[in-house]
C-alpha cells in the first residue's frame, strides 16, 4: 500500500503533536517509508505546504519542505491524470460547479485523482473528518473517497499500520 498525505497531515503534526523540533523522529521515520514508497505526497499536496507559508525564519516545516533531499524523497512520482480529476470533480463533488466553488476545492482532487488511478494499492490520508451531509464543493475528502471507491485513512491510523513510535529505528 503506498499512503497518499493530504497537506494537512503534515501542517497539523507540525503545529500540534510532532513538531519538528520536539519530535524529530517523526519526521525521520516519514522520509524513511518515503524512501521505501510506503508513503507520498503528491506535488499538487506537496505544494499546498510549500506555498502555504513564507516565514521560513520561524516555521521549521518551511525549511523542512523546501529541503530538496526532503523534497525528491516525498514526492509522489508522475502527474495526475487530467481526466481521473475531472471525474473526481463531476462525481465525487457535482457536475455543475462554477469556477470559483471549483477553486475552492484547492488541490484535494488531484490528491483523490492520484489514489483513483490505483485503487488497490493506494490510500489516501487526510486529517479531514467525514461529514456526509456536506454537498458539492462542501464535500471532505474521506466522503469524496468513499464515493469514487478509494480507500482512504486518518494519519494515526497509518502510524498504526506503519507501527510509528519514537524508537521505531532502533526496533528495526
Amino acid at each position: 500500500m503506498v499512503y497518499l498525505l493530504d497537506a494537512n497531515v503534515l501542517i497539523t503534526a507540525h503545529q500540534s503533536y510532532y513538531p519538528l523540533d520536539a519530535v524529530p523522529e517523526f519526521w525521520t521515520w516519514l522520509l524513511h517509508h518515503c524512501s521505501e514508497g510506503n508513503i507520498k505526497m503528491p506535488i499538487e499536496t506537496y505544494e499546498e505546504v510549500r506555498d502555504g507559508g513564507n516565514n521560513e525564519g520561524r516555521n521549521p516545516l518551511y525549511a523542512w519542505v523546501h529541503d530538496e533531499t526532503n523534497r525528491a524523497t516525498l514526492l509522489l512520482p508522475g502527474e495526475a491524470d487530467g481526466d481521473l480529476v475531472r471525474h473526481v470533480v463531476t462525481e465525487g463533488y457535482a457536475p455543475d460547479l462554477t469556477d470559483d466553488q471549483i477553486e475552492g476545492l484547492g488541490r484535494d482532487p488531484f490528491l483523490i485523482a492520484h489514489a483513483l488511478a490505483d485503487t488497490e494499492n493506494r490510500c489516501v490520508v487526510t486529517g479531514e473528518t467525514s461529514s456526509p451531509r456536506k454537498q458539492r464543493q462542501n464535500r471532505k475528502v474521506p466522503d469524496v473517497c468513499t464515493s469514487l471507491g478509494v480507500q482512504s485513512c486518518d494519519p494515526f491510523t497509518l502510524l498504526r499500520a506503519l507501527k510509528f513510535s519514537t524508537d521505531w529505528n532502533r526496533r528495526r
